[in-house]
């Protein structure tokens, strides 16, 4: 199991954080004021991405893909290191055009949809043109288990007509967003079929009649510039040329999107934690109260060793699962592992940044630092992706399953009074 990148991933790693250094840190400032008086995207956006595309920093997730070569395409270990890079700073995929959730729908299209699906919306999303949209989870069910989405979709007359709510859907309200993968249920379908039969996926234009953006809803009072939204849809209707996939595949595509995905926003997260890290030791090599700087106090250094050791042991295992998503090639069961990773990024998220925000005192729950939205957005991740006790359930469900299949192994373990009468013989 090596986890170290190749000197090609190195280089580009360089390469990623000098024009991080260089050219979007110093724009943090401008793009909050920007975002602040009502200007989004913020007008410097465009010359960023246009100069990270001259600089080969474009499509990082699947670079080659454009030309139709997936086989330059950088594996999902390799790319992860890239990911914790631009998620130091939450709006920085979007330069380099490795934003979720659009990273993710372009693997949906490049896998499944049709070329004339491809031209009209994966080639556009690749040239950073547009955005788009998934939409999946539903506010009148419990979206834990996606079974009971209850928005959908029939076919008539070569149309397929879908009705529902959806809502936190990510990216929806930004300006550019134009497409919608929209999760829905086979309208009519007899109960007692396949629950994972009875999905599929639809892409929708988001300026289809009938399409709603109720409103932008905020995450503990923060507002996200790009949207988490509630969306109705009320007798949309669109070609059946718009179905992506197969009819009842909805579930085996949203599992081969979710794997890679989880570990971009697992390795984004640990890039915030190790601002949040970075943020904490300066601002305890500063503060000097009761005649000792704060990093004298022996609580302080202790709050530090931990979120370096956590922070290097979730790490570990993104960069594990990383590397089990690139070798399944005999279609091994992951989920445990994407799992997992899931839970820990998210517990990660509000331990490391709630220890920066004690050590920065009021300061840390000011718009001042980062640390505020910082700790909101790990809040928010114990539910994002589904709640952290579902991710538990499929962990222990998979450890119970391999203890089931080597019941009885452990019983050398045991030392019963009957073990102890009679010994084995040493030959």
């Amino acid at each position: 199991m090596d986890f170290e990148p190749g000197p090609d991933v190195v280089a580009l790693q360089r390469r990623l954080e000098e024009f991080m250094d260089r050219y979007v840190l110093p724009y943090n400032a401008a793009w909050h004021n920007a975002v602040a008086e009502g200007s989004y995207p913020p007008p410097f956006l465009e010359d960023l991405k246009a100069l990270a595309r001259s600089e080969g920093l474009w499509n990082l997730f699947l670079p080659g893909l454009r030309d139709h070569e997936p086989g330059s395409r950088l594996s999902n270990l390799a790319y992860a290191p890239l990911a914790e890079i631009m998620g130091r700073l939450p709006w920085a995929s979007e330069v380099f055009n490795c934003s979720a959730p659009d990273s993710g729908n372009i693997e949906l299209l490049h896998r499944f949809a049709t070329p004339e699906q491809a031209a009209q919306w994966l080639t556009p999303l690749l040239e950073g043109n547009i955005r788009s949209a998934f939409a999946m989870s539903e506010p009148d069910v419990a979206s834990s288990d996606p079974t009971e989405l209850q928005t959908t979709v029939q076919r008539e007359g070569g149309q397929l007509i879908l009705n529902g709510r959806k809502w936190f859907i990510t990216g929806a309200a930004h300006p550019n967003c134009r497409l919608l993968i929209v999760m829905c249920r086979h309208a009519g379908e007899a109960a007692d079929a396949s629950s994972h039969k009875r999905h599929s996926m639809v892409l929708v234009p988001l300026d289809t009649p009938g399409v709603t953006v109720v409103r932008n809803i905020a995450i503990l009072q923060h507002h996200a510039p790009e949207g988490h939204c509630e969306i109705l849809l009320r007798d949309v209707r669109v070609p059946e040329s718009c179905l992506l996939g197969g009819w009842g595949e909805g579930f085996s595509m949203a599992q081969a999107r979710l794997g890679p995905g989880r570990v971009h926003h697992c390795m984004r997260t640990i890039g915030q934690c190790e601002l949040a890290l970075a943020l904490a030791c300066e601002r305890t090599l500063e503060r000097r109260p009761f005649g000792r700087y704060l990093s004298d106090y022996a609580n302080v250094q202790d709050w530090i060793a931990q979120s370096r050791i956590e922070i290097d042991q979730a790490r570990l295992l993104v960069l594990r699962a990383a590397w089990k998503l690139d070798r399944n090639d005999a279609g091994q069961d992951i989920r445990a592992d994407v799992a997992a990773i899931k839970v820990v990024a998210a517990q990660l998220q509000t331990r490391v940044v709630d220890r920066a925000i004690q050590i920065f005192g009021a300061m840390g729950l000011s718009p001042d630092t980062p640390l505020a939205w910082l700790w909101t957005w790990g809040r928010a991740m114990h539910f994002l992706d589904g709640p952290d006790e579902v991710h538990l359930r499929t962990i222990a469900r998979t450890e119970l399953a391999q203890a089931r299949g080597r019941m009885g192994s452990s019983a050398a373990y045991f030392t019963t009074p009957e073990q102890l009468k009679a010994p084995p013989r040493i030959r």
